[in-house]
């Protein structure tokens, strides 16, 4: 083969490569998709406040809460990027929020703020599942980490929670939340007791155990121990 054609062939494929790779991001698909499986879980988030976070950006909502923080409570922030990034899921993101075409699967704190962007890990629970249900096979769970699903999501609440001037958070960066415990002390976040708060995040119910081996979160074990049978949809 001719030098020049085979070098051309080799930075074709490698661009190829890259594309791939580029391509192979998880992207962020909205609750709907998580709900399909995890109706349980879906149904109790829906009571929560991170369920309306959207809602409290629109003209006068939250009016006290806004005039305490400095902000216009006649103004709709809800176009507002500076502001839709802690009250959407994926806002900035591939496939997450866009003010400008808003969806409704990715308004409020949804699942995926939490546990990442589900395009990639999503697929993966749904073929194990299937193979848990059928011949009780389970499967490795570093597999989901590998392909972007959060165990842990402590620094994901803190983003959010945690990112004003002045946190004893180190990744606090701009834009800042206005919403600070100088504000008022109801906006101080402690990750341990937010994440065992049913009203914040949502009830648990039993999982069926196909995911085995590390990374387990912390609080597994004690959530499972306190966790209700599903009442709709399959488990995983």
């Amino acid at each position: 083969m001719n030098l020049r054609i085979a070098h051309g062939w080799i930075a074709v494929l490698t661009f190829a490569g890259l594309v791939s790779m580029v391509a192979a991001e998880p992207s962020y698909e909205g609750r709907k998709k998580c709900g399909s499986c995890h109706r349980s879980q879906l149904d109790s988030w829906e009571k929560t406040a991170h369920a309306k976070a959207i809602d409290s950006l629109a003209p006068k909502a939250k009016v006290e809460a806004k005039k305490k923080a400095r902000l216009d409570p006649a103004k709709d922030y809800r176009q507002d990027k500076d502001c839709v990034g802690c009250h959407s899921t994926g806002f900035d993101q591939e496939g997450g929020y866009d003010p400008k075409e808003p969806s409704k699967y990715l308004t409020g704190v949804g699942c995926e703020s939490c546990h990442g962007a589900g395009s990639e890990y999503r697929l993966i629970h749904r073929k194990a599942g299937q193979a848990f249900e059928k011949k009780k096979q389970t499967a490795a769970r570093k597999q989901l980490v590998d392909t972007g699903q959060e165990f842990q999501f402590s620094e994901r609440c803190n983003a959010c929670h945690l990112n004003y001037e002045g946190s004893p958070w180190k990744g606090a960066k701009k834009p800042h939340t206005p919403f600070t415990p100088k504000v008022d002390k109801k906006y101080a976040f402690d990750f341990d007791k937010a994440v065992r708060n049913n009203k914040a995040m949502h009830e648990h119910f039993k999982l069926d155990g196909t995911f085995t081996g590390a990374p387990v979160p912390s609080f597994r074990d004690e959530f499972q121990a306190k966790a209700k049978p599903a009442v709709k949809g399959k488990e995983e």
